[in-house]
């Protein structure tokens, strides 16, 4: 009896006294998506290397065969998205936020299929962009589908999607505490002890499964000592100024990828043609780009990879891991000024090749495009000042390090994210310093050029706008049950102006639900739009209701969390809105604005 009364005690302590069962869930989903990463990764690896290989033919037809693969992936992926149409809106990640938001955390499974085999055609045929968004994706779709099979509320489908999400960053990139910030810093926003439990649950059993089965735990960019050569280990106030500036570029090619990706989505959503060529003129654009970078020559540029394969193609490590060396940029002469320009237009040609791919409606993550940007600005920054005697205590790999969290942290606004994906990707602690100031240095400067992540910028052109992450959690864990409802006050539209004066008087109040015969719900009117009708009061004996009813509004469902509520109210200029049961129309009541915030403001003093 003690040990029950002891693990209710620890229950509640972790805020799972009611919802325990969501752990037991946790170590399901950290299963299935252990070997689900690997399933989805391993076909993606192989194909990668394949190329590679063919690449290296010295039949020269097998190089213009490789320049073209992206446009037959690019086909293939859209014929996969034309089979299995989708209605969500969002893309990727943005879809995952947009579901948590929206719609009650429900991911359709077809989601999984559409990205498990499109991003597989599209980054395995050299398409410009990562695996990791993918399987962020996968994971929140077996998560959301778990939550439905079990039958879980809302707020707990939501966990379990963060679950998903979670697992499969971890195992992708051998990273579990960056699966874990991820989804708490972007996805969930959402910080509390009750989400946190089972999402480093899911998370830990994912990597640890994915561990077991590969039988090795190895970085994916494994940083030795010899990053070091040659130089001092430790961070100085000295050094500050030099990674201040690296923290103002990175930013900078942040922005400038979030905005690049956006034009190219708004072009791509204008272009008049059919939704399944749509990637194809994508990968065209992206195979010209390869054309004239192989006709130029500049093939020859050692990108640690066959010279015949363009750098920008594919998701860019093996390009990441050479930069990582603190000897890829020298020479016997020293740093080529030749070897620095092309690093500097490879970054350019990195971001449009990615917002080609993607803007155009391929499928892929931004997150190795965003580490590939970083390491290039970095080593270029790092070479230009070694070029110039001014690195005396460091080289362009740590540059190429740092810059890497910069870039991510950036482009997510998510600093705390990025200094430990890099840390937990390179295991590598000695410049964890420079990395945590670069990194938030980066995310101010992208902040200050546009207030939206590459994320939450499709978010907002759905009109989706992402609170700061205390308002969310909060108004994520209330739903309309929660607020006193205001007694509806049911008129009919063919009743006159001068009746709803009277129930004014009589109830005090200013909103009146309108229904019809069988007290359906039809549309609202408001205390503003009596308050206009009252300009002309002679007139008000002749005005009926149906004359100023308010159809346009929106109503609500007892069930809706409390955010979607405040958007609604903050989209229309009213004071409440109806609460209406979708099956049958009945009206259930009001809520008010003011009670909404007061039961906020209370639950925050809880807290």
């Amino acid at each position: 009896m003690l040990q029950t009364r002891q693990f209710r005690a620890l229950s509640r302590r972790l805020g799972l006294d009611r919802d325990w069962y969501l752990v037991l869930l946790a170590v399901t989903i950290g299963l299935v998506m252990g070997v689900a990463a690997l399933a989805f990764i391993i076909p993606i690896t192989l194909m990668e290397e394949r190329i590679e290989e063919l690449s290296g033919a010295e039949d020269s037809n097998m190089t213009w065969v490789i320049l073209l693969l992206p446009i037959a992936g690019a086909l293939l992926t859209g014929v996969v998205f034309c089979i299995l149409p989708l209605s969500l809106k969002g893309h990727g990640i943005s879809l995952c936020m947009y579901s948590v938001s929206r719609e009650k955390s429900r991911i359709p499974f077809r989601v999984l299929v559409r990205q498990w085999i499109g991003s597989t055609l599209t980054i395995g045929s050299g398409g410009s962009a990562g695996p990791e968004g993918p399987i962020v994706t996968i994971g929140a779709t077996v998560g959301s589908s778990m939550g439905r099979v079990v039958r879980v509320d809302p707020q707990n489908t939501a966990t379990l999607v963060g679950c998903g999400a979670a697992a499969g960053l971890a195992s992708v990139f051998n990273a579990p505490m960056a699966g874990i910030f991820f989804v708490l810093e972007v996805i969930l926003r959402d910080f509390s002890i009750r989400t946190f439990t089972p999402i480093v649950v899911a998370a830990v059993i994912s990597a640890a499964t994915t561990q077991t089965i590969l039988g090795t735990n190895q970085p994916l960019f494994g940083v030795g000592p010899e990053i070091f050569q040659g130089t001092n280990e430790k961070f100085t106030v000295i050094e500050a100024p030099e990674f201040l500036v690296l923290g103002v570029a990175c930013g900078l090619i942040a922005a400038l990828f979030s905005y690049t990706l956006r034009v190219m989505e708004s072009f791509f959503t204008r272009l008049r043609a059919p939704k399944i060529l749509k990637p194809v003129t994508g990968a065209l654009a992206l195979v010209l780009i390869g054309i004239v970078w192989f006709a130029l020559g500049s093939g020859s540029f050692d990108s640690g990879v066959n010279p015949e394969l363009p750098p920008f193609y594919g998701n860019g490590y093996v390009l990441i891991k050479q930069l990582l060396q603190p000897t890829f940029l020298s020479t016997p002469e020293g740093i080529s000024g030749m070897t620095l320009s092309i690093l500097g237009g490879l970054i350019f040609l990195k971001i449009i090749a990615t917002c080609l791919t993607l803007g155009s409606g391929g499928a892929g993550g931004l997150f190795a495009p965003s580490l590939l940007l970083g390491a290039m600005t970095g080593s270029l920054m790092g070479g230009i000042l070694e070029a110039a005697g001014l690195l005396p205590n460091a080289n362009p790999a740590q540059f190429a390090l740092v810059g890497m969290a910069a870039v991510v942290a950036a482009t997510t606004h998510a600093p705390l994210t990025a200094m430990v994906l890099v840390y937990e990707v390179t295991q590598n602690y000695a410049l964890i310093l420079p990395l945590m100031l670069t990194a938030v240095i980066a995310t101010i400067v992208a902040r200050l050029v546009n207030r939206e992540s590459i994320y939450t910028a499709e978010l907002r052109a759905l009109g989706v706008r992402m609170g700061t992450m205390s308002d969310l959690t909060l108004l994520r864990r209330m739903s309309v049950r929660d607020v006193p409802m205001i007694p509806p006050v049911l008129v009919h539209e063919s009743e006159s102006g001068q009746r709803l004066l009277e129930l004014s008087e009589r109830f005090s109040v200013n909103d009146f639900v309108v229904v019809d015969d069988d007290d359906h719900y039809l549309g609202l009117v408001t205390g503003n739009d009596l308050s206009q009708a009252l300009i002309y009061r002679e007139a008000i004996p002749l005005l009926q209701v149906g004359e100023i009813e308010r159809k346009d509004l929106p109503t609500v469902e007892l069930e809706e969390t409390l955010d979607v509520v405040l958007d609604k109210f903050s989209a229309h200029e009213v004071q409440s809105l109806a609460v209406v049961t979708p099956q049958t129309g009945e009206v259930t009541g009001l809520i008010s604005r003011t009670r909404l915030m007061r039961e906020y403001q209370r639950e925050l003093e809880k807290d």
